[in-house]
């Protein structure tokens, strides 16, 4: 198919009073969020393109004082949520400080699409430094528009959001005073195997032996796919929505790595508060999974694993399993912006193929899972994008990230880095602080990204200490 560049609408700015239509109350939860709309460039490293594209952002202007700052949430890989808003922790800093809050959907997310479709050639214009420039104009335009004066900006976010917000103070350090960067992954790798190392460790967290029945389960599924006759019973056993079919290594690989990423996800968000952002299936914890895995009465170590399966999936409302890897293929190489991959599928993996790698693989010995190597990852961005992203382009992508953002070697001040340690994604993060203004909050028994959501009783106590910590360090801050 081929690939057509255009640009979307050319229009003149909004008026201020037409694009700020919020009611101010003191109740949060009766605040009016609504899209509104910033006319950005799509190339911010090209001056000769002056081509423009429309890009969605919500605001919240029901605490903001005339010399409070202004908060900037950071969308990332998928659609920006309305519901933070009104809700999580940064809202409660707001109250608190008198803060203008603005969230910024990261540009091929959502409904912020620069260009027709997600063609390769499209997607050139997806990436981290494209997006931080994004944000420098954001920042730039508003602040005229919206008369801020010399107020102070804080940018926040969460994950790879976490990792922009950081990389925005560090350069754009005249732009954003602050940030809060939570659970960021600023270390790019290519083979992140120690993910599924912190999975095996945090399972044995609750239930020493959980990791080894999960491990003699998982073996056992792959003795099963040895032979065609068993794949009736497996198809069965973990609902999937078609009869299996294994063509290659690739369809066994991804089958092995789709089950085992239904025990990763619960560790990576164990027991946090995400139900306000629609998520279901936030009640099956680690507990819930090992205590399955240790139930002898459910039968072998496999059919409790396909039992874990299964009550994941009913938390989540699934039916079945999509489990064909052609199948995937295909709807990842549809560049239609009505595709089912246009939710953030074929985005994200785009950019974990040009700039992140961070490929969960099995190739550690220090975990449960067995099928899916390093290879088998990589496989994808070739089939997938075309076969120019082979093993080597995506390698020197991922040094060309390190090198121009510094990997671990944070140059910067006024940043905040907390982590949840129960996350695997901590490893790749800042895990102690490098000086007094870039300071390291690690939190125990907490999970992926925990130190942003609403408090409630039920979570780690460290989570309310770390807020307050943010609270204190933010508060101080913005007095320089």
């Amino acid at each position: 198919m081929a690939c057509t560049q255009v640009l979307l609408l050319i229009c003149l700015w909004l008026s201020v009073s037409d694009a700020f239509t919020y009611l101010r109350v003191h109740n949060k939860s009766e605040v009016t969020v609504q899209d509104h709309w910033f006319t950005q460039r799509l190339d911010h490293f090209n001056g000769a393109d002056n081509r423009v594209w429309e890009q969605r952002y919500f605001m919240n202007d029901s605490f903001a004082q005339s010399d409070g700052p202004v908060f900037l949430m950071i969308g990332g890989e998928g659609a920006a949520n309305p519901g933070w808003m009104t809700q999580g922790t940064w809202i409660t800093y707001a109250e608190k400080m008198g803060a203008l809050c603005l969230l910024l959907e990261h540009r091929f997310y959502g409904k912020s699409h620069p260009t027709k479709d997600m063609c390769v050639a499209n997607l050139r214009y997806l990436s981290s430094q494209q997006a931080l420039a994004d944000l420098a104009h954001f920042q730039t335009v508003m602040t005229e528009k919206l008369g801020l004066g010399n107020r102070k900006w804080v940018v926040f976010g969460g994950s790879y959001p976490g990792c922009l917000a950081a990389w925005y103070r560090i350069k754009y350090p005249h732009l954003a005073h602050a940030a809060v960067a939570s659970s960021a992954p600023v270390k790019a790798v290519l083979n992140f195997s120690e993910y599924m190392d912190v999975v095996q460790a945090s399972l044995s967290r609750n239930h020493s032996d959980c990791p080894r029945m999960v491990k003699l389960a998982s073996d056992t599924l792959i003795e099963l796919l040895d032979y065609k006759e068993n794949y009736i019973k497996i198809t069965k056993d973990l609902y999937l929505c078609e009869f299996l079919v294994i063509r290659s290594e690739m369809d066994i690989s991804f089958l092995l790595d789709t089950i085992a990423e239904y025990i990763a996800d619960v560790v990576q968000y164990n027991n946090d508060n995400r139900e306000f952002e629609g998520v279901k299936g936030g009640n099956i914890t680690i507990q819930v999974v090992c205590d399955i895995m240790s139930n002898e009465s459910i039968g072998s170590p496999y059919d409790r694993y396909t039992n874990v399966i299964q009550t994941i999936m009913k938390s989540k409302g699934e039916k079945c399993i999509e489990a064909s890897y052609q199948q995937f293929v295909k709807d990842m190489r549809d560049i239609s912006w009505e595709s089912s991959a246009s939710a953030g599928g074929r985005q994200w993996m785009y950019q974990t193929c040009t700039e992140f790698g961070y490929f969960q693989s099995s190739d550690s010995i220090s975990q449960p899972f067995s099928g899916f190597p390093l290879s088998y990852h990589v496989q994808q961005c070739s089939d997938i994008y075309g076969e120019d992203f082979n093993f080597p382009v995506v390698t020197a992508a991922i040094q060309q990230t390190n090198e121009n953002y510094g990997g671990l070697n944070v140059q910067s001040s006024r940043i905040i880095f907390p982590n949840g340690l129960i996350d695997p994604w901590h490893i790749l993060g800042i895990n102690a602080s490098l000086s007094s203004d870039l300071v390291a909050l690690p939190m125990q028994d907490a999970a992926h990204c925990a130190d942003m959501y609403p408090a409630r009783p039920e979570e780690p106590p460290v989570l309310s200490s770390v807020r307050r910590r943010i609270l204190e360090l933010l508060t101080e801050w913005l007095q320089l």
